[in-house]
């Protein structure tokens, strides 16, 4: 599984049904483990981000799948990273000679 990270932030809908927002993570989550994915963490953060998730799936086209269906509902807006773990880092760099 690849992990990602998704940094996000409510959009104006988002905000105005923020009571809601429990339910649709866990809506989220339920649509990505449908998928062959899942969420390994979710924080709210104060800042210029409204929230990250650290989430796992089995390769960009279902992580693409996932910030797109996640972004049609229209309550947040996202970016995702494709994270690489420290072992696959050091592989990245030790292939450069």
């Amino acid at each position: 599984m690849t992990t990602y990270i998704i940094l996000g932030n409510w959009t104006d809908q988002g905000i105005r049904q923020v009571k809601e927002s429990p339910k649709r993570l866990d809506a989220v989550k339920a649509a990505l483990k449908a998928m062959g994915g899942e969420v390994k963490a979710f924080y709210m953060t104060m800042g210029e981000l409204d929230f990250v998730v650290i989430v796992e799936a089995p390769d960009d086209a279902v992580a693409a799948r996932f910030a797109l269906a996640t972004g049609t509902q229209g309550s947040v807006r996202t970016k995702t990273l494709k994270a690489f773990p420290e072992a696959a880092y050091r592989e990245i760099i030790k292939s450069l000679g």
